[in-house]
């Protein structure tokens, strides 16, 4: 069995050392190399060749964010961020998701972290995902410019057909949930949806606490609709985007005539809160309203049971990402073979597929 080479570079002796024992405890990694900081870590690449990355964000001579630029540009390679859970480190995180990191880890308690073993399997297991990334994704940089929004405007006879048999009603509400490779997807679908979208739009991306905040302003720059970290009580308006908050589960409820948001930490859902099923599940219960819910990349299946309900219970159109541009293609394959998804769609196509169920 060919293992997965991995190159640890964090400026700690300590960390390092605790980062290579996790790995090697699993039979299917191998660490190839360790550096010291950014400059050590670009010669190491071009010497080892390895599979995967770990990195320090915050290290001398060149930090994990500007050797990232490089090897993206000049050798791409998956590799997984290790990050504080400071604003700055929030931020930052934000910028490594832009150059292109497959993902990132919070470390527990600051940049020398005792307690690192605490995301021991976390770390692993992003690894081994991370050796399965789809890097066609992760090579096409993010502009941080706002895009044109495209909205179709012809459609054959047969698609009329099935746009006009879901706008039954005035009344809609979009839902996204992602995961690993969510913030890039993310950057590359909002800033096409025009600020008339007649729709808000609930998302659940799978981040910890602390980074949500960071990434709703980041796509707010981007977009022409309003983007924001969701809040208690928040009343859904059109042309908004609600990130659930990291921690915390995100939901609708009536509010008279209106719906609302509604956050709580009750119990995690398959190892997430948000979770994409709790969202689906909850919107499922609003009478009146036409759903248009949308799958993309990301690990395991959160998102698929949701939509079993969502569609047992209401009209809804069913939108994933395609295995050609998913970073992780778990969440849309686990959707897809429900059977109930309606459309597959490249990571290009999914603003346009979204903007003929909402706005026709």
């Amino acid at each position: 069995m060919e293992k997965i080479k991995v190159l640890i570079v964090d400026d700690s002796a300590f960390m390092r050392k605790l980062i290579s024992d996790f790995l090697t405890s699993e039979p299917k990694i191998e660490v190839v190399g360790i550096a010291r900081n950014g400059v050590d870590a670009l010669t190491k690449v071009k010497e080892l060749n390895p599979d995967v990355i770990t990195m320090d964000v915050e290290m001398p001579l060149m930090n994990g964010l500007e050797a990232l630029k490089v090897i993206m540009s000049e050798h791409p390679l998956p590799v997984i961020m290790l990050s504080s859970t400071t604003s700055v480190g929030a931020e930052n995180t934000m910028v490594a998701m832009q150059y292109g990191a497959f993902d990132f880890i919070t470390k527990p308690s600051g940049a020398i972290s005792l307690d690192l073993h605490l995301i021991k399997d976390e770390i692993v297991n992003k690894v081994l995902q991370a050796s399965k990334a789809n890097m066609s994704g992760l090579k096409k940089t993010i502009q941080l410019t706002k895009s044109p929004s495209r909205i179709p405007k012809e459609y054959s006879k047969i698609e009329l057909s099935k746009i006009n048999s879901l706008n039954k009603s005035n009344r809609k509400i979009l839902s996204i949930g992602t995961s690993t490779g969510g913030p890039r997807a993310l950057s590359q679908v909002l800033p096409k949806l025009p600020k008339s979208i007649n729709a808000p739009i609930l998302i659940v991306q799978h981040m910890p606490a602390g980074f949500t905040k960071s990434l709703a302003t980041r796509l707010d720059s981007l977009c022409d609709i309003e983007v924001k970290e969701a809040e208690q009580g928040d009343v859904l308006k059109k042309g908004i985007a609600y990130i659930a908050p990291g921690g915390y589960h995100l939901k609708v409820k009536n509010i008279g005539t209106s719906l609302a948001i509604e956050i709580d930490q009750s119990e995690v859902r398959n190892g997430h809160r948000p979770s994409v099923d709790v969202m689906f599940e909850s919107i499922s219960e609003v009478e009146d309203y036409d759903n248009v819910a949308v799958i993309m990349t990301g690990m395991g299946s959160d998102g698929s049971l949701g939509l079993r309900k969502l569609k047992s219970n209401g009209r809804v159109h069913a939108i994933a990402e395609s295995e050609e541009t998913s970073i992780v293609f778990g969440m849309p394959k686990s959707a897809i073979a429900t059977n109930l998804v309606d459309d597959v769609v490249q990571l290009d196509n999914i603003a346009n597929t979204i903007l003929k169920y909402t706005e026709v």
